[in-house]
């Protein structure tokens, strides 16, 4: 692709799994300012890298910004996004906030870590889309997170359920989109590679200590004994997301 460079298939795997899947689901039209929610992890990054170059090959406008909410363990972990955006041209609002050791607090007696974070973190990110007037907020859920909360779902709260690639918060004022949700992470994790993204570790000291880690952990084990169940399991959630997402559609039960 022009101005990109030749993409290796792992980069075409990706770039063209979240054109299809916003293409599909009419996720993000022509004056579309989004959002992309970065953590400093491949998922975030690689999502940002696919939609520059998508919106480079778009019949229409969209703009990008990059949202970073430095959840407070390391104050100077995102050195390497400040770096990256400017090289990239892409506009940014990066913070330092005190999510992380407040979630590991006396503060927060009811809930994990993780959740009370996550919210802190999510409440943020809505209020910086209402300030800087964005009409999407885009996370880097791939298609392992539909998996994985998909049985978490099942197992924990007896619902079949997943994660929606696109939908309305705030009576549609703001809509929400995971553009890379049919993205398996094997292609991700070899994308932010080859790119060269500067992905830093999680400094968070809950980090894979997590019931939904239990769940990635038993599933990677069990996919793992046969290829052919790994491959059924991501065609299987692969159908289901597109159907309930897909304009005109009623989902099916």
């Amino acid at each position: 692709m022009a101005g990109f460079g030749k993409l290796s298939f792992a980069q075409k795997k990706c770039v063209g799994a979240v054109g299809k899947l916003m293409q599909t689901t009419g996720m993000a039209g022509a004056g579309a300012r989004i959002g992309v929610a970065m953590s400093g992890g491949v998922d975030s990054f690689v999502l940002m890298k696919t939609l520059l170059i998508r919106r480079a090959i778009l019949p229409f406008p969209i703009e990008l910004m990059a949202l970073h909410v430095n959840p407070g363990f390391n104050p100077t972990s995102h050195r390497p996004l400040v770096e990256w955006v400017q090289h990239e041209g892409v506009a940014a609002h990066i913070e330092l906030t005190d999510h992380g050791p407040r979630a590991h607090s006396p503060e927060n007696r009811k809930n994990s870590a993780c959740f009370f974070c996550s919210m802190l973190r999510r409440k943020r990110l809505f209020d910086l889309c209402r300030e800087y007037g964005l009409t999407h907020l885009a996370f880097g859920h791939n298609a392992d997170d539909l998996v994985v909360t998909f049985f978490m779902n099942v197992v924990q709260n007896g619902r079949v359920d997943g994660m929606s690639a696109c939908e309305d918060f705030f009576g549609g004022r703001l809509k929400v989109i995971r553009p890379a949700l049919l993205v398996e992470k094997s292609f991700i994790r070899a994308a932010a590679r080859q790119w060269g993204l500067p992905v830093w570790q999680n400094d968070c000291p809950s980090a894979g200590d997590t019931r939904r880690s239990e769940v990635h952990n038993w599933l990677q084990l069990e996919m793992g004994r046969d290829k052919q169940v790994r491959h059924n399991i991501f065609n299987a959630l692969t159908r289901w997301q597109m159907d309930r997402n897909r304009p005109g559609l009623t989902p099916k039960s």
